[in-house]
């Protein structure tokens, strides 16, 4: 289908009837970067439990530390949205995502587990910015019939990095099968010290590359002319408040429980395929796997964004939960390939559920969309909690059944996508 051309004006576009293809085309890069760095978390997941002798609760710290910084920052960041506006919020995310990277360096040459959380933080904050600005900027970037089909277009190159973050993660930093945990147990302090130095030396080389594009990218953004939204942007005081949105607030949970969900299932993929009575192969191959599951998260928003155009947001959504559910109950009660598979294919029915969440919970926000979608984006809350949770329940009762928390919240977002994303209320000036 042939592209019209566009005036790259700085004319309004929130509200507009046609897509300024430039724009969006700019923004989707950032989409692509945090997709691609989120997702090496599921990598450093398998490898800091070995150099660190971590259970499952407490390397689920790497989810916590990580997805925490949104909570925080998610607010803040909202003001500098309506203080700075979009474009420099997304600038400052870049540079404070370079930080964040860097300093995996001296929390790997240490090795400290407390200083790499510090350095998933810090990368976070930033990424914090992006999710606060980007998303939204996507959603009213065009006509708001196809919000939800256009940020699904935007978050499936969220997903190529997503997948190709797994194979690359553990190319780099699953450079080689870790020793048992007993015979690393049974080395002096001086050997085990030089063992784990040397295993998390890894993740010095990827993070430091990604440092240096990060901070490239805040200096080309910085350069960008992107065009204003000044009907999605707060001037001033408004009577009005997001906590009179109902749809906001209970997609502000469906956000809470879809993220800890998905970040659950990612995270306990490579552990999990790696059971004799899964998948039964090495912690590296098993790496691969991961990528597939972000794969189907990929490839379904690229159809999602297509069926949208015809198909309503909260029918896809629905029926993409309903099946999410059931594969996930398909797994914890089968084995080997079977169970492997049906858990990873839940990723093609993850792919919509981000994206249409977001914009049925923004919609009619008007000039409040901005703090609506700070408190949306504080809802990715649900990635820090629901993994340590799920690892809770891990280490009592086994990692196959564990995945019965996930599937809970997939029956959640059934309802928000049937019942609860209507909005009730429109926003007021």
């Amino acid at each position: 289908m042939a592209i019209p051309s566009v005036n790259q004006s700085s004319s309004p576009v929130g509200g507009s009837s046609s897509t300024n293809r430039v724009a969006l085309s700019v923004v989707t890069t950032l989409f692509f970067m945090w997709g691609f760095i989120t997702v090496l978390n599921d990598v450093l997941v398998p490898h800091l439990k070995s150099i660190f002798d971590l259970s499952y609760t407490r390397v689920m710290l790497i989810q916590f530390a990580f997805f925490t910084a949104y909570f925080i920052f998610a607010q803040p960041w909202a003001k500098v949205v309506d203080t700075l506006g979009y474009k420099m919020t997304m600038v400052l995310g870049l540079v404070t995502m370079g930080i964040g990277a860097f300093l995996f360096i001296p929390a790997a040459s240490v090795p400290s587990f407390p200083l790499f959380l510090g350095a998933l933080m810090i990368l976070a904050a930033g990424m914090t910015a992006l999710q606060v600005a980007a998303n939204p900027y996507v959603a009213v970037l065009g006509p708001p019939e196809t919000a939800s089909s256009r940020l699904n277009l935007a978050q499936a190159f969220n997903s190529l990095g997503t997948t190709i973050g797994p194979y690359l993660g553990g190319m780099f930093i699953l450079t080689a099968a870790p020793k048992a945990m007993e015979v690393v147990r049974q080395m002096s302090v001086e050997a085990r010290q030089a063992y784990s130095i040397q295993e998390a030396s890894s993740v010095k080389l990827p993070y430091m590359v990604l440092g240096i594009a990060l901070f490239a990218m805040a200096v080309a953004m910085a350069m960008f002319k992107l065009p204003p939204m000044p009907g999605a942007e707060r001037h001033g005081k408004t009577n009005d408040s997001i906590w009179r949105h109902r749809h906001l607030i209970l997609g502000a949970l469906g956000i809470f429980v879809y993220v800890g969900a998905e970040v659950s299932i990612g995270s306990f993929l490579i552990n999990y395929i790696n059971q004799p009575d899964i998948g039964n192969i090495t912690i590296f191959a098993a790496a691969r796997y991961v990528s597939y599951y972000w794969l189907g998260a990929m490839i379904g928003r690229f159809l999602g964004s297509a069926v949208m155009q015809k198909v309503r947001a909260s029918t896809v959504l629905g029926l993409a939960a309903m099946a999410a559910f059931l594969l996930v109950c398909i797994s914890m009660l089968t084995f080997g390939q079977f169970a492997m598979w049906s858990i990873i294919l839940v990723g093609l029915f993850n792919s919509v559920m981000f994206p249409t969440i977001f914009t049925l919970g923004i919609a009619e926000l008007g000039p409040l969309t901005g703090d609506g979608s700070g408190l949306l984006i504080m809802a990715i809350l649900g990635g820090a909690l629901i993994p340590p949770a799920q690892g809770w329940i891990a280490d009592h009762v086994g990692i196959h059944h564990a995945f019965i928390l996930p599937a809970i919240c997939y029956l959640y977002i059934v309802y928000y996508a049937f019942r609860g994303s209507k909005p009730t209320v429109t926003a007021t000036a």
